[in-house]
């Protein structure tokens, strides 16, 4: 039990390492969380940073999510709740990390990372989806909504998977529709910032 204890106190850890902060201190001398959309993710990385650096927080964000679902298989026993708590604890961490006043992003990468290690087939028919929806809106918010949305739709399809990562993936979706609630809004108004845009709201921010 200590051990389990000890995987997901590790997870929401990893998860709180905010590496667009880092990146946006390192790099500009600049907290990005004052800048753009105001937004600890790839999205606002990439409007203030450019490319590479959205690309390697994108990244490294995924990665987190990844590592903390291991850990929950390598501590949590023969239990497949664990490694799901894990991966649900990193992404509270991403969204509020203990190390940055709790100010942090809103979990879609870090997501990406837990989804696609406990199934990767549904998550990859999900994220073809949202990446075209990204392409054809540039609104990286309703991709990011439509991937969250599809993946439990996927794994119910596809089946064959333990009933502890559909729950999961449906427990994230709708975390995922409540922390881009204000994006919802902004979509539906049609003031949503697209892919690309420099000018943003600070209400409803935009981004993984």
């Amino acid at each position: 039990m200590l051990l389990q204890i000890f995987a997901i106190i590790m997870s929401y850890l990893l998860g709180s390492i905010s590496f667009s902060v880092l990146l946006a201190k390192m790099l500009k001398g600049i907290d990005i969380r004052q800048h753009g959309s105001g937004n600890a993710g790839a999205t606002n990385t990439l409007r203030i940073l450019g490319k590479g650096p959205a690309i390697i927080v994108l990244c490294l964000d995924v990665i987190k999510g990844i590592v903390a679902v291991w850990i929950g298989k390598w501590l949590g026993g023969d239990s497949t709740w664990i490694p799901a708590l894990c991966g649900i604890a990193a992404i509270i961490g991403h969204n509020w990390p203990v190390y940055f006043h709790f100010r942090g992003g809103k979990g879609i990468a870090t997501t990406i990372g837990v989804m696609v290690t406990f199934s990767f087939i549904p998550a990859l028919y999900a994220g073809i989806i949202a990446i075209l929806i990204i392409l054809v809106t540039r609104y990286v918010s309703l991709g990011s909504l439509v991937f969250v949305a599809l993946t439990p739709v996927f794994l119910l399809i596809l089946g064959g998977y333990a009933a502890s990562i559909f729950w999961t993936s449906l427990i994230i979706c709708l975390f995922a529709f409540w922390r881009h609630r204000g994006n919802i809004v902004k979509i539906a108004r049609g003031c949503e910032n697209k892919i690309g845009s420099r000018g943003s709201s600070k209400r409803g921010k935009q981004g993984v």
